[in-house]
């Protein structure tokens, strides 16, 4: 028998063996493949052969190489140590070596909410099957392929142009696909290198496309579901859930997993994804704000552009801070998130005759009528206040309602480490971090969420009365609630970090309390403890607005398929709107203040005036060579994201807002006086003229010449000259301002925000 001090050696070598490999993706010069081989796989196997320092682990099962990149991506991954890396980067042909890296998942009465009786509404003279010849790809956690979402009764045959497949795995038959969901595939090497090859890290978790988390399934259903009656989530929510293009295909891209969203992974799903044929692409995961040569999501997406592919990512859910916002690459569209025009409301009725108003989509026993004594922040652990595992004692909250403040842990594990304790009920307070935003969740013991405002009244009445007490009451759900929609605490903000001059987010979209689809493999709050199965799960995130957007770009490339993926997304940013259901400007559930472009991009999206908004901003794949131009890249920073052997930059933008932008974003940053140039293409009838309207900001003058745009024909293009002056004695550091410019006839009414700051952010 082995000692303790060598079994401790070959523990820490193993571990260091384990972390010294890792997964690395490899840009390389195309142009330089010696003509001795007939592949790039071949070449690229070669090289790393002639670098391992491990020659006997290049048998073909254990070879380091991942994947080789066709569309998205010009070279491989490949799992290595530090010294192959170095050594791979000192190769001529070899342009980047970075390590992999992991993105995270941004987590029925939609349509009507969208104004979408039918797929184009009633008048628009669309049938209900208009985007059948449409597929959507979805990048996400698999598919439940069981879900009645996807269901294909009526579908006509598949479209000649898929060239996808159905992959088979231990869970995951190819029968399960059918005419609505066409494709499903998984891709996983990069997750199992994650942990040094030691596969997946749960029993749960298969490398087929089969979801087991539901998010997979929930994002994709929101995009395309079928149309099913009688849907509900335990009673809450009840009606007809159908996802946005009802008729669309879904393809489903397996690369998430319990780690998170590998890069590589990612890219690999890309490249099969455009290979494939789809029309448009769904990712709800992100992270972070890297320059665009080392974004995978970037640098997939513009190979997609490129393609006529229309891209739709989640913003993040790191809202309300400042300059969080993911995925801002202007190819791609930036999607916030909204609350609904429907609630599910609960109160707690206090010992002092106070009731406060909050949220839950609980769906158990009730609580009977007896008031339960409230206890707050009680006991040995500091971390009480926010109920995390391990910090409440059953002694001092058995039998009572505990309130929990949000923040840290999930707020369904909070719920669940009550109930835990003993504890009969629970009420969840905002603190300032989320501020008046109520999101609604299926606990497992009686519990409602209150905002801030509310959350401190509680904790003072517990504080000051000697014997607090309350009931908690469940009230269903409740259709047209006012104002609406309002904009997510959670979704995450501008200004665009990477390129200040391109205003991200770009629209808000549905993304708080939404029904959808759901996997029967996980209960609907994700715990483990969960036993509860439902076909449908109400969740919240720029996950859930973001498919949304997917959708109706699915709707609008139907009805316009000769319509570029730029085009499509100006036609939603341009006719997007800004006033809520009361006829007032936009709230942040932050703090309930007025939204702005930071928050909301160009507003809340609009499918019905997206169908004809008149004029649009559409742009080139050279004119986004010419925008990277104008950032401080070298040639081969362009060269990675553009995947040519060489560009030319001596027509560069002489700034990258310059960019022929549906929205203005102006960083002044010690210049008095920006000027951009804009050209719009006439997309509505002959001889069509719009007249300028701008609404300025307090410090900042704003002139457009020429002020009014004649069309005689459809397809005709006009540009225009804005110029932005910042007033004399303006000092604005950290400070931000906003305006508007809109083209406008009566038909139509083409807006573009502007925001201004003075400094980068």
């Amino acid at each position: 028998m082995a000692s303790p001090i060598t079994i401790t050696l070959i523990f820490l070598f193993l571990l260091y063996s384990a972390e010294a490999k890792r997964t690395y993706i490899v840009r390389v010069k195309h142009s330089d493949k010696p003509e001795s081989f007939s592949t790039h796989h071949d070449w690229y196997t070669w090289q790393l052969q002639s670098i391992s320092t491990d020659p006997q682990s290049q048998t073909e099962s254990e070879s380091p190489l991942l994947y080789t990149y066709k569309t998205s991506f010009n070279g491989f991954s490949a799992f290595l140590d530090t010294e192959e890396a170095e050594s791979l980067l000192r190769s001529d042909s070899i342009l980047d070596v970075f390590e992999d890296p992991v993105y995270t998942l941004d987590t029925t009465r939609t349509p009507e909410f969208l104004g979408l009786k039918s797929e184009f509404g009633v008048a628009s003279g669309y049938s209900g099957h208009a985007s059948n010849g449409v597929i959507i790809g979805v990048l996400d956690t698999g598919v439940w392929p069981e879900s009645k979402s996807y269901d294909d009764y009526g579908m006509p045959e598949i479209p000649s142009k898929w060239k996808g497949e159905c992959e088979s795995g231990p869970d995951f038959d190819s029968k399960f696909c059918n005419k609505k969901l066409i494709g499903a595939r998984s891709f996983s090497k990069g997750f199992q290198m994650s942990s040094g090859g030691g596969g997946f890290s749960t029993k749960r978790e298969s490398v087929s496309p089969r979801d087991v988390d539901g998010h997979g399934t929930h994002t994709s259903s929101t995009a395309a579901g079928s149309a099913v009656t009688n849907a509900s989530f335990l009673g809450y929510a009840a009606g007809t859930a159908r996802g946005m293009a009802t008729g669309a295909r879904v393809a489903t891209y397996k690369v998430c997993w319990s780690s998170g969203c590998f890069g590589s992974d990612i890219l690999a799903a890309m490249d099969r994804a455009i290979l494939d044929g789809v029309d448009v692409l769904s990712l709800s995961l992100g992270g972070g704000s890297a320059p665009y040569y080392r974004d995978t999501i970037a640098i997939g997406s513009f190979s997609a552009m490129e393609k006529g592919v229309f891209v739709s990512c989640s913003a993040g859910n790191s809202g309300p801070t400042r300059s969080s916002v993911a995925n801002v690459a202007p190819w791609v569209m930036t999607v916030g998130a909204g609350t609904l025009d429907r609630d599910f409301p609960a109160y707690a009725n206090l010992g002092n005759g106070k009731r406060l108003v909050g949220v839950s989509l609980y769906s158990g026993e009730g609580m009977g009528t007896k008031p339960l004594e409230l206890v707050y922040n009680k006991g040995n652990s500091s971390s009480s206040n926010l109920c995390l595992p391990g910090s409440l004692e059953p002694t001092t909250v058995r039998g009572k309602i505990v309130v929990c403040d949000r923040g840290v842990n999930a707020r369904v594990e909070k719920g669940a480490v009550v109930r835990d304790a003993g504890g009969l009920g629970m009420i969840m307070a905002n603190t300032a971090a989320s501020g008046e935003e109520l999101v609604a969740d299926s606990h497992l013991l009686p519990a409602i969420a209150v905002g801030k405002k509310t959350g401190d009244l509680l904790r003072e009445y517990i504080k000051s009365d000697s014997n607090p007490t309350s009931l908690l009451v469940f009230k269903g759900t409740v259709l047209d609630v006012h104002p609406s929609p309002v904009v997510a605490a959670f979704s995450s903000r501008g200004p665009n970090t990477v390129t200040p001059e391109i205003l991200k987010p770009d629209v808000i979209g549905p993304g708080v309390n939404i029904l959808a689809g759901w996997s029967d493999a996980i209960g609907p709050t994700g715990l483990d403890k969960d036993s509860r199965r439902t076909q449908f799960n109400i969740m919240s995130g720029t996950s859930m607005s973001c498919p949304h957007i997917s959708g109706l770009a699915g709707l609008l490339k139907a009805a316009h398929p000769e319509w570029s993926p730029s085009a499509i997304k100006s036609a939603l940013m341009t006719t997007a709107y800004n006033l809520d259901n009361t006829n007032s400007p936009l709230r942040d559930a932050a703090d309930n203040s007025l939204s702005n472009p930071h928050a909301h991009g160009s507003g809340h999206v609009d499918p019905q005036k997206a169908l004809s908004p008149g004029l649009v901003y559409d742009i080139s794949t050279e004119e986004y060579i010419r925008f990277l131009c104008s950032l401080d890249y070298t040639v081969d920073h362009i060269v990675a994201i553009v995947k040519r052997p060489s560009v030319n930059c001596s027509n560069k933008f002489s700034n990258p807002g310059q960019l022929n932008y549906p929205s203005f974003s102006v960083l002044f940053g010690g210049k008095r006086v920006v000027r951009y140039t804009r050209e719009v293409t006439n997309v509505g009838a002959a001889n069509s003229v719009y007249k300028v309207v701008v609404n300025g900001a307090p410090s900042v003058g704003i002139s457009v010449k020429p002020s009014k745009l004649a069309f005689r024909s459809v397809g005709e293009k006009k540009r225009y000259t804005v110029t932005f002056v910042s007033k004399k004695g303006v000092s604005l550091t950290n400070k931000a301002e906003f305006g508007s410019i809109t083209w406008s006839n009566p038909q139509h009414q083409v807006r573009s925000p502007v925001a201004f700051s003075w400094n980068r952010f």
